[in-house]
């Protein structure tokens, strides 16, 4: 990169204003309810110091929250050493309208702590989550009625099952303790399909997008994903399950995986169970029996595919490699993956991008089915699992029935009876509902791109969607 093309670079946070600026341009907001959506609404900073090995080490951490249009205020706790107060409060501003885009009636609210939990032994990082959770809930910074945090870069099950019990231990007569964090293990409290919320939200995402015809056309490609070439940047959780999922259900390709050591090329496709297995083990992709390795992986971002998937950092797809995407659709399973500045430069050479906003908004969706669990005490599922297959049972029954009585021959498929019969458990009714979201929200982003003639692209569509019920919502509230 450049020293120019490095100062014009815009921060995340600067490119979050810059998209939000775009959509509002063609608004008619007023001035004070303009500002009033725009900004964050609090920043808690906090410093605090645990005994480890020792000696007392001191970490910082963050709780923002961008918008109280609806609470609680929902966000995702990371765990990295670029946690900043900048990121923190773009990435909160990013979850008012991800939520608004989702219908999820959360506003919006991020956390981090600095800190490489690999520099840490389990038991101590179960000790810092433990304070951290302590000096963010005696602030009422978690709370299931104010503000519901969930994993995100650096954190997981582990942790969110850690703050859960700190909270419980806080307020033992709450009743409703286990809504306080989503994304918790399924024993304690969590749902299921949750781990893979997110990266079957980007499935569900690219499903949809390939049953709009004229969206399709805009991005040059034709017919269905089966047989598509996705290269995916990042095999973390989000880019691990989008890859597994549009491999083996839709029949996509995966020709690359782009991870910290370098990438994996294989035009032929990769299998994506067997690459997470060997990263899983060696801490990277190099070595893997198959493929061709590229060590500088940053290169492969810009190989020739029908579908770039970059799912880790933010900012990878910048000013400095911009011109040479060839990917003619991009889908930021990522948050910020692309800078305000190679959205433009991208835009102007038409690809398509499906934004973050929407693309990863599966993790929230699901929380979202989470916390509402949680505040009914009861799983998804349970009371009329067992009803719903009686009723199919005695279709099946009469249909057997008519056909003997009747003489008729008939036979029921193989296997028909058998899924005809089973009712929605848990995970199915979680797929479900996650799918009805995705699709639904992209249709009214598409609605947007197509009806209006000052709307290029879907990340602008996306804006003015959210923006507008957030205004809507603000309004109700008398604003």
């Amino acid at each position: 990169m450049t020293d120019q093309s490095r100062l014009r670079e815009p921060s995340f946070r600067e490119s979050v204003d810059v998209m939000f600026n775009r959509a509002v341009a063609l608004m008619d907001l007023s001035p004070g309810l303009e500002e009033k959506i725009r900004v964050c609404n609090a920043t808690y900073t906090v410093r605090f110091g645990v005994r480890l090995r020792g000696a007392i080490h001191t970490f910082t951490g963050y709780r923002s929250v961008h918008s109280e249009h609806m609470e609680p205020v929902k966000g995702g706790i990371r765990y990295s050493l670029s946690v900043s107060q900048d990121e923190v409060e773009a990435l909160a501003a990013l979850m008012t309208y991800k939520c608004a885009l989702v219908e999820a009636p959360f506003g919006g609210s991020k956390g981090g702590l600095c800190i490489d939990p690999r520099d840490w032994e389990e038991h101590e990082l179960e000790q810092i989550t433990r304070r951290f959770a302590y000096e963010l809930a005696k602030r009422d910074l978690i709370n299931p009625s104010q503000n519901v945090p969930a994993p995100d870069m650096g954190t997981g099950e582990r942790e969110m099952a850690w703050i859960a019990d700190q909270y419980r231990r806080m307020n033992t007569t709450d009743i409703n303790a286990n809504a306080c964090v989503t994304g918790k293990p399924p024993h304690a409290g969590g749902i299921k399909g949750r781990v893979e919320a997110t990266g079957r939200g980007v499935q569900y995402a690219l499903q949809e997008f390939f049953r709009h015809p004229r969206d399709v056309a805009a991005a040059g490609l034709s017919g269905t994903l089966d047989g598509k070439r996705v290269i995916v940047q990042g095999l973390g959780n989000v880019g691990y399950h989008a890859a597994k999922f549009l491999s083996e259900e839709d029949g996509a390709r995966i020709t690359a995986i782009i991870e910290r050591d370098g990438a994996l090329v294989d035009e032929d496709g990769l299998d994506v169970e067997a690459v997470h297995r060997w990263i899983s083990t060696h801490g990277g992709v190099e070595g893997y029996p198959e493929g061709r390795h590229v060590a500088d992986g940053a290169k492969v971002l810009e190989h020739d595919c029908d579908i770039l998937i970059p799912a880790a950092l933010e900012g990878v797809i910048n000013l400095s490699n911009a011109d040479r995407i060839r990917a003619p659709l991009i889908i930021e399973a990522a948050n910020g993956p692309v800078t305000a500045g190679a959205d433009e430069i991208l835009r102007k050479k038409g690809k398509v991008i499906i934004p973050d906003m929407y693309a990863n908004a599966g993790g929230v969706t699901v929380s979202y089915f989470e916390w509402v669990k949680n505040l009914s005490h009861i799983r998804f599922g349970r009371m009329g699992r067992r009803q719903e297959e009686s009723r199919h049972l005695l279709i099946v029954n009469e249909l057997e029935r008519l056909s003997r009585d009747r003489d008729l021959g008939w036979t029921l498929s193989p296997d028909f009876k058998d899924r005809y019969l089973k009712g929605a458990g848990e995970l199915e009714l979680v797929r479900s509902g996650l799918e009805d979201t995705m699709r639904i929200a992209y249709q009214a982003m598409s609605e947007m791109w197509w009806s209006r003639e000052d709307v290029a692209d879907l990340r602008t569509a996306a804006y003015l969607v959210a923006i507008e019920r957030v205004a809507a919502s603000y309004r109700a509230k008398g604003l």
